[in-house]
């Protein structure tokens, strides 16, 4: 098989370049391919403003595609590394997942950058030519949405939660300097931030054929205040994104007694798997969240317990929630963060 590619360079830095996939001209010969990219060749300019080829595309062997296991008939997923991103993993650190109907795909996620999107494009077109009808991003954080640019340029429409839009156009240019520093800039060529074409108010369906049906719920600030699920009805397999965490300590960015609520809500659903947005990549269900409760548990008790002893927020991050230290990785990069954010939700109760 073969695609099309073209060497994109950034404008403020020629060095910084990278072999960026162009979606859609995916063919058995290389001469098919050639040919489909003369009779439709892409607009780069109005793909890539900032960016600048260094030679017109070309068609090449396809390139690697990020690994995914079937969960269920037709649900694939992928395990994204327990880590930061950084130069070695690219980026490559949440789940992903797709789902494929008889009429068109949905995609779960996209990762951190453009280059994880195209991974996972590759990973579908290994398994069908339908078209990607929708990528349904399940909140705003930066290695669940960056890697949608190439699903959008084939034509798929980004659903998120109705709060999306406007959070991540407040941090988006923050989340693209900070990426484009961990990952380094060449690795990040041709990221961009999505822009949502529906916006979820609180539930809706997909229909991707034959009976395929995605019901898309959102939830109450929690993980975030974009937070969204995803349930495939078929499968009966709910795709959790950050609001369940496994091994990857949880990262506190809405509310810690929203979050309490909804994980409680969520206990009781109906449904035996979920695949959370960090770990797993396929959990049981409820059981998976008894550890989730616990932690969020602990860090709202020792909270209190530090307000009520007078101590200052400096010194209560030092110790909230440190006895959940040995159960989870990533603790020194993210409790402290959510030490914070606890004590200044909560000293207002």
């Amino acid at each position: 098989m073969f695609e099309a590619l073209v060497s994109l360079c950034l404008v403020a830095d020629p060095t910084a370049c990278r072999e960026v996939l162009l979606p859609g001209f995916e063919a058995s010969a290389q001469s098919t391919c050639a040919e489909a990219l003369r009779a439709q060749a892409p607009d780069l300019v109005a793909l890539f403003p900032t960016l600048a080829p260094g030679v017109p595309p070309r068609c090449g062997p396809v390139g690697t595609a990020l690994d995914f296991e079937e969960a269920a008939p037709g649900v694939f997923v992928h395990l994204g590394r327990i880590a930061e991103p950084d130069r070695d993993n690219l980026g490559d650190v949440a789940n992903i997942g797709f789902v494929i109907g008889q009429e068109s795909v949905a995609v779960i996620d996209t990762g951190t950058t453009r280059a994880v999107g195209e991974g996972v494009w590759r990973a579908i077109r290994a398994r069908t030519d339908l078209p990607v009808s929708h990528v349904i991003l399940t909140h705003m954080h930066p290695d669940h949405v960056l890697g949608a640019s190439v699903f959008v340029e084939a034509g798929a429409q980004v659903v998120a939660n109705a709060a999306l839009a406007r959070a991540l156009l407040d941090r988006q240019a923050n989340y693209l300097e900070s990426i484009a520093t961990l990952v380094g800039p060449g690795a990040f060529v041709g990221t961009r931030a999505p822009r949502p074409d529906l916006a979820v108010e609180d539930r809706t369906q997909i229909d991707l054929g034959g009976g395929r049906i995605l019901t898309l719920r959102t939830w109450p600030v929690s993980h975030t205040g974009t937070d969204l699920t995803v349930h495939d009805e078929g499968s009966g397999l709910l795709f959790a994104g950050d609001l369940v965490f496994q091994r990857h300590l949880p990262a506190l960015d809405g509310s810690l007694r929203g979050w309490q609520r909804v994980m409680a809500d969520m206990a009781a659903l109906p449904v035996t798997r979920v695949v959370p947005g960090h770990g797993g990549p396929v959990l049981d269900w409820p059981d998976a969240a008894k550890p989730m409760q616990r932690y969020l548990d602990v860090l709202a008790a020792d909270t209190r317990q530090a307000l009520d002893a007078g101590v200052r927020l400096g010194d209560a991050v030092l110790t909230i929630a440190e006895s959940e230290r040995p159960r989870w990785a990533l603790f020194d990069a993210y409790n402290p963060r959510n030490a914070t954010n606890a004590f200044t939700e909560l000293e207002w109760e």
